[in-house]
């Protein structure tokens, strides 16, 4: 008989614990949905407001989401510590390195947010975002071998896209190997007519 009452209370116990749970579930749920509500009307502070209650150290979502509404809300400090968190909980994921990425710019912390694409790469060899803005970060260092690396990823992979195009032109034109740069900004003049980029290093080159 005995065994029998621990065996009830244990269950009960049980039962209770995933009522509480559930419940936990729709409140934290309900929370997400003001807070998206508060966004959408750009009242960023109450759309935080929605979230702390629930707040808590392990909960990737909630950090996650508490980045980019700091973030949205100016507090660029405050969203690197939150993205920060999401990237600690999951560090094999891409989507809260990207997000750090963003506070991580606007504080001009170039370093870092070199750190963090290369570690998106490391997951991601082909992660078009990544590469094109690592060959930004090298383009503007001067370290135009390594921007052509990085761009010519970006344009295997979507060949007509602009911005890829350009800069690949532009990088092969800065490391003296006019005849290479030709073809991309011949293709970017494809893609936008009469573009002012394109045309100057067409120019360029072609001297």
């Amino acid at each position: 008989m005995e065994i029998l009452k621990r065996s009830f209370l244990t269950t009960g116990m049980v039962l209770l614990a995933a009522a509480a749970m559930a419940q936990n579930n729709t409140a934290i749920q309900r929370a997400f949905k003001n807070s998206y509500a508060d966004e959408a009307k750009k009242s960023y502070q109450a759309a935080i407001n929605d979230m702390t209650p629930y707040y808590a150290d392990g909960n990737y979502e909630i950090n996650l989401r508490m980045g980019w509404l700091y973030f949205l809300n100016k507090n660029y400090p405050t969203s690197q510590s939150y993205y920060q968190k999401a990237v600690n909980l999951r560090p094999n994921a891409i989507e809260p390195r990207l997000g750090l990425v963003k506070p991580l710019s606007l504080l001009e912390s170039v370093d870092k947010v070199l750190e963090q694409y290369t570690a998106i790469l490391k997951i991601d060899p082909q992660n078009t975002q990544a590469n094109y803005w690592t060959g930004v970060i090298s383009y503007n260092r001067k370290q135009y071998a390594d921007a052509i690396r990085y761009f010519t990823k970006v344009v295997a992979l979507y060949p007509f896209d602009y911005d890829g195009n350009q800069m690949l032109g532009w990088s092969y034109l800065m490391s003296g190997k006019k005849a290479e740069a030709r073809g991309y900004f011949e293709r970017g003049l494809l893609i936008k007519p009469d573009d002012s980029s394109c045309t100057d290093g067409l120019s360029r080159a072609n001297k």
